[in-house]
């Protein structure tokens, strides 16, 4: 598997190569790129599809410190630049990734040329949530994440697709995907997330095309959260998975990827 050395850290990467346009997906907290294999598989006979995995996430290096919202953007940009130094490209950030993706694109427009948010918010963390990370950092600080993984998936995922017996062998992959997060990187990875600062506005820079999509049953950040993004951004796209949670990546890849199909035509 490529890597890439950005603000000396070793991240890691996929790069399907081929393709005019690009499109890179940017993942959400306790996962990494692999959370978007469905879109690449999807996506990669029309465009050159690349995913990374955040600093202390996935196969990408731990350092001591970098984990700040700011930083992460910075790292985007750096990866963006290094991959695609005379194109512009189509930036999706999921969660976490959509904190990175919403900065990239109110500070950085040259270098997009669309940008796609999936159950996010532009909001620092409620403090209501803030406390509950806290003590499940805490758990995994010293117990590892097997720990909290019974706690997470409720967080991660729709009661839909919790619930559903024909889908039993897939939550088990995201449940071992869950507990190969390793200390101490996950833990300063959650912490930046948690106490990351509110980028609502800046929302009003965004000016180029927006896709802003959202699960009915995401409560990890609600539909709401969703809706009061697109109040911000001047003619941006509001879609509404049905029966999708935090992670409608895996959840609804059909409704995801039409959803992202459609837009990308509507663009051109």
């Amino acid at each position: 598997m490529p890597s890439i050395t950005i603000n000396q850290v070793k991240y890691h990467y996929t790069d399907t190569q081929k393709g005019d346009e690009i499109i890179i997906f940017s993942h959400g907290l306790l996962w990494s790129g692999y959370m978007f294999h469905k879109q690449e598989t999807f996506l990669k006979d029309r465009f050159r599809v690349i995913t990374y995995d955040h600093r202390g996430q996935g196969k990408t290096e731990a350092p001591e410190n970098g984990y700040d919202l700011d930083t992460l953007y910075e790292d985007a940009v750096a990866l963006i630049e290094a991959l695609s130094p005379r194109k512009k490209v189509h930036f999706v950030g999921l969660s976490m990734g959509g904190f990175i993706a919403m900065r990239i694109a109110a500070r950085r427009p040259d270098l997009l040329t669309s940008v796609i948010l999936m159950e996010t918010s532009a909001d620092a963390e409620p403090p209501e949530n803030a406390g509950k990370y806290k003590t499940l950092n805490t758990v995994v600080k010293w117990l590892g994440t097997w720990a909290v993984v019974g706690n997470v998936m409720p967080i991660m995922f729709g009661q839909k697709f919790l619930n559903d017996e024909s889908r039993k062998s897939e939550r088990n992959e995201w449940k071992a995907q869950l507990k190969l997060c390793k200390s101490p990187g996950i833990v300063k990875a959650v912490t930046g997330v948690i106490e990351r600062k509110s980028i609502f506005d800046e929302l009003s820079k965004i000016t180029i095309p927006t896709l802003i999509m959202v699960g009915t049953q995401d409560v990890a950040t609600v539909p709401a959260k969703a809706e009061r993004i697109h109040t911000q951004i001047a003619n941006s796209q509001l879609v509404y998975l049905e029966g999708g949670g935090h992670t409608s990546s895996i959840e609804e890849p059909e409704q995801v990827n039409l959803a992202i199909d459609n837009f990308l035509k509507s663009i051109g």
